[in-house]
């Protein structure tokens, strides 16, 4: 990360300077105009220790002063400053000039042309000169103005902490929370349940929901939902109590979600398939009473050790309940329901979100999405995914409907953009991983897409490389990328897209309406604009904690400072304000890494691996804990070593990377993300078979033109080296998935289908089904 944040919307080659008088009963000693600067560079870098290219006496050159701006008082780093002065001295002046980022010169001297910043005091007047590609005039300001307060600060009380003291002048933190807050809305004092009821009585013969050959229009699904809700109400269901929904992506969990809402319970998805443990544990830890299930969803949860009510939705429509709207008064601030989201201890965590942020995030993405009367949404996610919830039920807010996905489709990519087509899908949403895999059906097999106008990207970073590509097959369809998180009512910002980005990075948007999204450091204070702090989130969106979990609800939830009674939720997100008000993700702040003394954040690496020509996708890993290992894929292979100069131009010498590989894709896990475990491995691996250029598996290495042809497959799929695929390799012990199988009938032009994979996983079983004229 640059030590000066790039804060322009016009970048011009150049130079410019500013001036401002010091105020008087600033001190002008150097050793304070030192202490104020490196207090300074700490703010807009977010790091305590930083290096400033100081000029210690008239005339002389700069040299390197490393300061820590740690937990000490002013009177500390004042100690540190004359030790670092003394050393200096003790040096002497250097023979070669180093080039520096930023000058600190208390002689008033011009510097080098090149710096980015040279900050310099002569007699009452402070000067800044900085490049105009990189700042504008109006961050020249602030910055002028960051050095005036450390200043002040430093004079009124040099005993307290630099870093407990905030910069911003009033008119940038008024800025920061309020100018950059998402638009205000009104909400209309009614529930998701309750605005699906007045649409039902105004076309309640329309089609609601598809599912396959079945639909249900909008007076069949209120009246299963209705029947179900009462089921749940005679069974003693009370305000805010946990209903657990195991069942199956289709209508009758679409009318399960619905019934549970109206009778004022709390929404628990879980998934037929996880296992019994996990079951048992997830109604636990909710204080879980009450199971609504059907048949052939209770395989699993029949073998679950708990004293949960378990009703089947084919029992509760038997008992013939009223089928009109329940009117069970629900409050907005009432729970309506809990997702249980992975916990870096090992144990889930279940999210408790409430009605008001769960309306205000399906308005909008009604509005930002452009779901209206008359449009289809596809319902894709999975049931234990937070994005499933608002594809399910938005179109029924506005007179539209939803097609619910078979899981079947979806891991047969031909099939889902037939029916994505045939469905005359309006929006879809889908995570990056996967829709790279519907851009290689689309590639491969052209065709139109007529109804769809926009696809939204979430869950993880989508790289610039893909919007590149899907606006090379797709110019007329808005891309949007979604960002947000299951405790913030899910998504929270929008970065809605007609074209390619400008920027290295594809931006996360500006916050949609109602929410307040905050850059802070470690104190909750709001960092400089353009500086990199944690993403924090205030409003409407954010839940009530974790169920039953006081101690993790503590470390991440806790009061808005700025506005009392309003709760804050702390993501771990490391991000950044850039100058259109947008929100840039820049990676967790758990993904630092500390390699010979240095804490180097892996997200940094491996943003400047995607700005190299060529590299479509890339992840770093860490090796036996001292080496950084890169692993690049694209369409061509590259140099290693070119890669490895490229990174140099940007990146410091101890975070290049030591080796870089090639693939022609990464390895991925269930969830479609990077498998870091399976890279951090295979590092390992190439490092003991010298980068792996091995003699590969001997006599059980792939021998037939189909086995080389699956092999080659494999390796594409996986990011395995092809030599280090054995005949006998089992394609899911390799780090298959779901997603790569699909993936790997498409790169086998669909010779093969998913269930092949699935019934044939061995390398050589898999490739005689090529040679089989009958196969699949």
């Amino acid at each position: 990360m640059e030590t000066i944040p790039k804060w322009t919307l016009d970048p011009v080659p150049g130079t410019a300077e500013y001036e401002v008088p010091l105020p008087d009963g600033l001190s002008r000693e150097p050793s304070a105009l030192l202490a104020a600067h490196a207090r300074v560079l700490a703010a807009l870098s977010g790091e305590r220790e930083v290096t400033v290219g100081y000029v210690a006496a008239k005339g002389e050159r700069p040299r390197p002063c490393p300061l820590t701006v740690g937990t000490g008082s002013w009177h500390d780093l004042l100690d540190q400053i004359r030790e670092a002065g003394a050393d200096l001295a003790a040096q002497g002046a250097e023979d070669e000039p180093a080039a520096f980022e930023t000058v600190l010169d208390p002689h008033g001297g011009r510097g080098p042309e090149d710096t980015v910043l040279h900050v310099a005091f002569e007699e009452h007047t402070l000067r800044l000169r900085y490049r105009t590609d990189v700042l504008d005039a109006d961050a020249a300001a602030r910055i002028a103005g960051y050095h005036l307060t450390a200043l002040a600060q430093l004079a009124v009380d040099p005993d307290a902490e630099p870093g407990l003291q905030s910069l911003l002048s009033d008119d940038e933190l008024r800025f920061q929370l309020d100018g950059l807050a998402g638009p205000h809305r009104e909400l209309p004092d009614r529930r998701v349940h309750e605005l699906f009821e007045a649409r039902v009585l105004a076309h309640p013969d329309a089609v609601a929901a598809v599912r396959g050959d079945q639909e249900w229009t909008y007076q069949e699904l209120n009246s299963r939902a209705n029947q179900l809700g009462r089921a749940l109400l005679t069974r003693g269901l009370r305000r805010e109590d946990v209903v657990a929904v195991v069942m199956e992506r289709d209508l009758d969990w679409m009318a399960a979600v619905l019934a549970v809402l109206k009778a004022g319970g709390v929404y628990l998805p879980i998934e037929p398939h996880f296992p019994a443990e996990r079951i048992a544990a997830t109604l636990a830890r909710a204080g879980c009473e009450l199971v609504l299930t059907e048949d052939g969803s209770t395989t699993t949860l029949d073998e679950a050790d708990t004293d949960a009510r378990v009703l089947h939705v084919d029992t509760a429509y038997a008992e013939n309940h009223p089928d009109g709207d329940l009117g069970i008064p629900v409050s907005a601030g009432q729970l309506a329901y809990i997702y249980f989201t992975s916990g870096s201890t090992g144990e889930p965590k279940g999210a408790m979100c409430e009605h008001a942020g769960f309306l205000n995030h399906v308005h909008a993405k009604l509005d930002d999405l452009g779901v209206g009367e008359g449009q289809v949404v596809a319902q894709t996610a999975p049931q234990c995914f937070d994005i499933s919830l608002w594809q399910l039920v938005s179109a029924l807010l506005v007179g539209g409907r939803t097609l619910l996905v078979a899981q079947e489709v979806i891991l047969d990519v031909p099939r889902f953009v037939d029916t994505i087509t045939g469905g005359r899908v309006n929006v879809l949403q889908v995570v990056p991983s996967y829709l790279e895999a519907v851009l290689a059906e689309l590639e491969q097999r052209p065709r139109e897409l007529p109804d769809l106008h926009c696809v939204s990207v979430t869950g993880e970073a989508v790289k610039k490389e893909l919007v590149e590509r899907w606006f090379a097959a797709e110019p007329g369809i808005r891309l949007v990328n979604a960002y947000g998180l299951t405790e913030t009512s899910d998504d929270t910002n929008h970065e809605v897209m007609s074209r390619v980005p400008d920027q290295d990075r594809v931006p996360l948007g500006r916050p949609v309406a109602n929410v307040r999204v905050y850059v802070v450091d470690e104190d909750l204070s709001p960092v400089p604009l353009g500086a990199p702090g944690e993403i924090v989130f205030s409003g409407v969106c954010v839940g009530r904690g974790y169920v039953n979990d006081p101690d993790r609800t503590r470390a991440a939830f806790t009061t808005d400072p700025y506005r009392p009674g309003e709760r804050l939720y702390r993501s771990g997100d490391h991000g950044r304000w850039l100058p259109d008000g947008k929100l840039e993700f820049l990676g967790r702040r758990d993904s630092q890494v500390k390699i010979r003394g240095f804490r180097i954040e892996i997200g940094e690496i491996e943003n400047a691996l995607l700005r190299v020509p060529g590299v479509r996708d890339g992840a770093v890993v860490v090796v036996g804990g001292t080496r950084l290992v890169a692993f690049c894929a694209g369409s061509a292979r590259f140099d290693s070593g070119a890669v490895r100069e490229r990174l140099a131009v940007s990146l410091p010498a101890y975070m290049v990377p030591s080796a870089v590989h090639w693939r022609e894709s990464l390895p991925l896990t269930a969830n479609g993300k990077t498998d870091r475990k399976t890279l951090t491995g295979l590092a390992g691996e190439l490092d003991a078979a010298g980068n792996g250029s091995g003699a590969g598996r001997g006599t059980h290495a792939p021998g037939t033109a189909s086995e080389r042809r699956v092999a080659a497959a494999w390796a594409q799929v996986l990011g395995i080296p092809g030599d280090r695929i054995d005949r006998r390799d089992h394609f899911f012990d390799r780090g298959g998935t779901s997603l790569a199988a699909v993936k790997l009938a498409i790169a086998l032009d669909r010779a093969i289908t998913l269930k092949d994979v699935t019934r044939h996983p061995v390398l050589a079983d898999l490739a005689g089904l090529l040679d089989t004229p009958a196969a699949s």
